[in-house]
């Protein structure tokens, strides 16, 4: 992209027009989970929440344009739709115990939380954030990436966190990724994962993820 060619305007800006490839990818990747098997779910997942993280977390937040908040997109259904299919994958290791939840402080017992809740919540901010932007009005652009960045600093930023933290303890585990194999040398068995899958900045070399670095 030459971005000597787009107007003048910080929603053109290629930090944030970098930050809206990782939003658009990042929700891509979450609406076709199911199509994923469990271990390269959490491989991919692992790679890409990191970079979703570093891009929001250059950006400063513009000035709003309107009063009123930027249009909401994601219903209950997509929403549910992205945590069941989060949920599906990763089974009992779905669940963690929270360390950061504001309750923490007066609970005497830990408090469970869910991977696949974290990802669906970053989800809605993301898909609303893009849904906006897809409108191609500068001005709502400007407010939906206000929105998203407030958000980000309030919420979603530690929602990514928190699963990422859950996700690399998954990863790194000892059991990781032998039932998928046990599975897969049974007759019949196979991986569900397509490795030509539409996500190709997300293939195993890499590549494409270290030139948005």
């Amino acid at each position: 992209m030459d971005f000597d060619q787009l107007p003048d305007h910080i929603v053109y800006s290629p930090a944030v027009i970098e930050f809206v490839t990782v939003t658009a990818e990042t929700c891509l990747f979450l609406e076709h989970a199911s199509e994923f098997s469990r271990t390269d779910f959490v491989q991919k997942t692992i790679k890409i929440l990191p970079l979703l993280y570093l891009k929001a977390s250059l950006l400063t937040i513009p000035e709003p344009v309107f009063d009123d908040v930027p249009e909401r997109f994601v219903s209950e259904e997509d929403y549910l739709y992205i945590k069941e299919q989060v949920e599906q994958l990763l089974g009992a290791d779905d669940s963690y115990l929270e360390t950061f939840h504001p309750d923490m402080a007066i609970s005497d017992t830990p408090i469970a939380a869910f991977v696949s809740e974290n990802l669906a919540d970053v989800y809605q901010e993301l898909k609303d954030f893009a849904a906006n932007y897809q409108l191609a009005d500068v001005d709502t652009m400007n407010d939906a990436l206000v929105t998203c960045l407030e958000a980000f600093g309030q919420h979603w930023g530690q929602k990514l966190l928190n699963a990422l933290r859950a996700l690399h303890a998954l990863r790194f585990s000892e059991s990781f990724g032998t039932e998928e194999e046990e599975a897969e040398n049974e007759p019949g068995g196979q991986s569900k994962i397509d490795r030509n899958s539409f996500l190709n900045f997300l293939h195993d070399d890499d590549d494409e993820l270290s030139e948005l670095l």
